[in-house]
């Protein structure tokens, strides 16, 4: 069990694995890098800003730090997370699936969390099926316990496709799945999610049960 005391803020890379590139084809694994994703919502109006940097490399694994603001510029969270060598790819620390932000109402609040990381090959080839990945936490404010669980599953590569953004021009590969969470309300939906080599995440778009259009995330700057 993981654990992990809240008490400020709370929450979508260079030693010699890293730098023999054999690591990771599709994360910026260089200290220093620098990306930015901004958050659109339905209707494509802009409505958070997350701004990540590569903070460290220890070892085999890399530790990714970001901000989120809000559309206005006022910081929402920040935290940071691990991206970890595995066999032929990364296993990326389950806790970066929490959406950014999501805890900050319980500040000052214990926090265990559990889970199954995200694992993504080097070799991506459309059709592929990917692992499941999920995370359990329970909140502990006395005298009652809160619980949320969420897990990614049908992951699958769909198909090639080139995509431009504000960052510039990517060759994507495209990654669909879907997401079941609970904390007293049961909430199910659906990703899509472009990735580019060295680079990471270019696009992704969020559906809900019924397949609309809930929110778009989007490259906006990369710098290495």
């Amino acid at each position: 069990m993981k654990k992990i005391v809240v008490s400020a803020v709370f929450l979508s890379v260079l030693g010699f694995a890293f730098a023999q590139e054999g690591c990771s084809k599709y994360y910026p694994m260089i200290e220093g890098t620098e990306f930015q994703i901004t958050v659109y919502d339905k209707k494509d109006k802009p409505s958070g800003v997350l701004d990540y940097v590569v903070k460290d490399v220890s070892g085999d694994t890399a530790t990714f730090y970001f901000e989120m603001h809000d559309e206005k510029g006022k910081m929402l969270a920040s935290s940071e997370y691990g991206i970890r060598c595995k066999e032929d790819g990364v296993s990326i620390d389950f806790s970066s699936l929490v959406t950014p932000g999501a805890l900050e109402q319980y500040k000052d609040v214990e926090v265990e969390m559990s889970g199954t990381d995200l694992v993504l090959p080097n070799n991506l080839s459309p059709g592929q099926s990917l692992p499941d990945a999920d995370f359990l936490m329970n909140i502990k404010m006395t005298p009652i316990n809160m619980k949320m669980t969420s897990r990614f599953f049908n992951r699958k590569v769909v198909e090639k496709e080139s995509l431009t953004t504000p960052a510039g021009t990517f060759d994507c590969y495209v990654i669909t799945f879907d997401q079941e969470s609970k904390m007293g309300i049961k909430f199910a939906g659906s990703t899509k999610q472009w990735l580019a080599e060295g680079v990471g995440m270019v696009k992704q778009e969020s559906y809900n049960k019924k397949g609309d259009l809930t929110g778009i995330s989007v490259l906006t700057k990369f710098k290495k």
